[in-house]
């Protein structure tokens, strides 16, 4: 397990899981239209540094997000899916949650109970 320095304080204790090609990251703070393109880039330049299969974003301290945040997870999303990767979102709030499943996100996200089952999943 090797430590990566993101650049951004919205995302915090990144490391890369070599063993699941997997890069895993907590994410932390309201994210809304001021903050999102800071997600948009830290985000991106993960995927592209580390090329995961991978990428589990810890959603535990993200307390709201707003649509610019969910067009930025889509994104990310739509360029892990070109190498064959996914997106694991885990520890969803109840308000993030609410908003994931009322866009039926959460039907294109793969949702998991925590980093541990979101690197067990297939």
């Amino acid at each position: 397990m090797s430590d990566v320095n993101p650049s951004l304080d919205l995302v915090h204790g990144t490391r890369v899981e070599p063993s699941k090609k997997a890069v895993v990251a907590s994410v932390r703070g309201e994210i809304d239209l001021h903050n999102s393109p800071d997600l948009r880039g830290t985000l991106l330049e993960l995927l592209a540094k580390h090329e995961p299969k991978r990428l589990v974003l810890n959603l535990s301290q993200v307390p709201y997000m707003d649509s610019s945040a969910i067009a930025v997870l889509v994104e990310a999303l739509q360029k892990i899916r070109k190498t064959g990767g996914r997106i694991f979102l885990t520890d969803l709030q109840p308000r993030v949650k609410g908003l994931l499943e009322i866009a039926r996100l959460d039907s294109i996200f793969v949702v998991a109970k925590d980093e541990a089952d979101a690197l067990a999943k297939q």
